[in-house]
């Protein structure tokens, strides 16, 4: 069982009981939104702390980047060029919220509950060629998990035009989610392809995708995201 409007099998099922499926669907939640006229796509934390330099088992990959995900990482970003190829045929905006490399002062929360990410190799914060931004795309350096908190995002979509957001990247629990939900409160349409984000964690990947179809975006495949962004006049 899926959410209301979701084609095909996703990611929670068989981790979301259908049980509890059937409740968030008898109460309504999951309707679909669908996009506006001019969607922007969001790439957050694509870089080689979170994918590692080359694909490799998760083990293997944290020994390179303790901050690593992976080989889920390297299957998501084959899935996110092939959608910024359809945003640069579009021209549509693209923007890279990412992690600058940290200073002392940046200290504070993040650095108490995960310490590896205060001393990642500069190499780290560069980006996989596949999915580098080019001179046109905007780079949006954070210090938190959602990309519009202390940022300029909302300003720059703003003056973009923007009325949707297609959400990729990293990682599917933490800033994926923190901006989706936030991109939600400023009343965007937002979609999430759902293999074109990933995480560490399987069943955190999964659990957070439900609630974020059932609440705050449409989550979708890849190539359904693709169908409907082509459907925009």
């Amino acid at each position: 069982m899926s959410a209301p409007g979701q084609a095909g099998p996703m990611p929670w099922d068989g981790i979301i009981s259908e049980e509890e499926q059937r409740a968030y669907n008898a109460a309504g939640f999951g309707r679909k939104t669908g996009l506006g006229r001019r969607p922007a796509l969001l790439v957050i934390d694509v870089q080689y702390r979170t994918t590692g330099t080359v694909p490799a088992p998760f083990w293997e990959a944290i020994k390179e980047y303790p901050t690593s995900c992976g080989e889920v990482a390297w299957a998501a970003v084959e899935r996110i060029q092939a959608l910024l190829g359809l945003f640069r045929e579009r021209d549509w905006p693209v923007l890279y919220p990412l992690v600058a490399p940290k200073q002392s002062f940046d200290r504070g929360r993040l650095s108490d509950k995960v310490p590896a990410i205060m001393d990642v190799a500069a190499k780290g914060y560069e980006f996989p060629p596949e999915i580098a931004p080019r001179e046109s795309d905007i780079l949006l350096p954070k210090k938190h998990p959602s990309a519009f908190f202390g940022t300029p995002l909302a300003s720059y979509l703003i003056n973009a035009g923007a009325d949707s957001l297609v959400v990729t990247g990293c990682s599917t629990s933490g800033c994926v989610r923190g901006s989706v939900v936030d991109a939600f409160a400023y009343n965007f349409r937002v979609l999430v392809p759902h293999d074109a984000v990933y995480d560490r964690s399987a069943t955190s990947h999964a659990v957070n995708l439900f609630d974020m179809a059932s609440k705050y975006a449409d989550v979708t495949s890849t190539d359904d995201a693709i169908g409907a962004l082509r459907r925009i006049a």
